[in-house]
């Protein structure tokens, strides 16, 4: 095909088709003989896949795709390497940088993430939790009822009167305190 004064051949790839699912398409391009620039054959990537490898080889590649794009992640898979007692998410973290707030910092038990509330046992719990009601280092008191506590209403009202009666109990020691004092100084 003449396109331009030029010549537009199209090919297979010459290059090994190793483990490639299509062959690279390779269009070459020569010069007419008015031309006397020398044109090279330039390969036209598909996959995204290919890029390393025809980037060893070739100066100068064409890319039918965008390259900016994000990947489709629907095409992604992991391998089930996991005992079946074990705990299997869909997502792998394989690194992390800085501190994680519901893990390397103090948090109620129900959003701590070594011990995932949806999926662990209520009465387990880090050395950062704390309880939800109470507000104290977990386990607390009463820890066999308040491990279950989360940010529902029913929670947060039993969480205002614990704190109100904390205040209460307060308040009473401190007159109690007076008084004794009191008492003494007569």
């Amino acid at each position: 095909m003449i396109t331009g004064g030029r010549v537009i051949d199209r090919k297979p790839s010459p290059m090994p088709s190793i483990e490639l699912k299509k062959p690279i398409e390779i269009i070459s391009l020569s010069s007419s003989e008015e031309d006397d620039s020398p044109i090279r054959a330039i390969v036209c990537l598909k996959r995204r896949d290919d890029i390393k490898r025809v980037e060893e080889s070739e100066d100068c590649f064409i890319l039918d795709f965008d390259p900016f794009e994000s990947a489709d992640i629907s095409k992604l898979t992991l391998k089930n390497e996991n005992p079946a007692d074990e705990d299997v998410s869909d997502i792998s973290i394989i690194a992390e940088k800085g501190q994680v707030a519901c893990r390397d910092f103090p948090h109620s038990r129900h959003l701590c993430l070594r011990f995932p509330f949806n999926t662990k046992p209520h009465d387990s719990y880090c050395e950062m939790c704390y309880c939800f009601v109470c507000d104290s280092a977990a386990p607390c008191k009463s820890w066999d009822v308040h491990c279950h506590a989360h940010a529902a209403d029913a929670w947060k009202n039993q969480r205002k009167m614990h704190k109100d009666l904390m205040m209460f109990q307060k308040q009473v020691a401190e007159i109690g305190y007076l008084l004794h004092a009191e008492a003494e100084s007569i």
